[in-house]
């Protein structure tokens, strides 16, 4: 098996940069307005943290040897993120960027350390190991921003 893990970081670290770009000058405002699909750039922020948190967790947890915690129905993805939508739809906009932060720098630490059965994407779950989820949000940001104006 191929150790992948500096392309792996160096994908993680650019698509943040996009999502970073997305948002850069916006206003706690534009950041807070609810009107990105029924949620705020703020919400769809704590949702990008929430998730990296679980791919951390999952590369931890199989470099320790165990299973993926995180396998999903369509149906049940649904439901956890809306319940994590709720959940975090009360953070305020410094506390956002702080999870977002923290959860990047926290997978990126994980990669790092992971032994080489955790760099196999057959492994997991919903959270896999790469993932576009990141791009895809900023694309969102992107087209919200322009419809808008900003």
């Amino acid at each position: 098996m191929t150790d992948h893990r500096a392309e792996l970081t160096g994908h993680y670290r650019a698509m943040r940069q996009e999502l970073l770009d997305a948002i850069d000058g916006l206003s706690d405002e534009q950041l807070l307005d609810p009107s990105l699909d029924g949620w705020s750039v703020r919400d769809h922020l704590v949702h990008l943290a929430m998730w990296d948190e679980i791919r951390a967790s999952e590369v931890a947890r199989i470099s320790a040897g165990y299973e993926s915690a995180w396998r999903m129905t369509e149906e049940d993805d649904a439901t956890f993120n809306a319940i994590g939508h709720r959940s975090r739809s009360v953070m305020p906009v410094a506390q956002a960027r702080w999870e977002l932060d923290t959860s990047h720098q926290r997978l990126i630490e994980a990669i790092e350390g992971a032994t080489p059965r955790a760099l196999d994407a057959s492994l997991y779950g919903e959270a896999g190991l790469r993932s576009r989820h990141g791009a895809e949000h900023a694309s969102w940001i992107r087209r919200w921003r322009a419809e808008h104006g900003w």
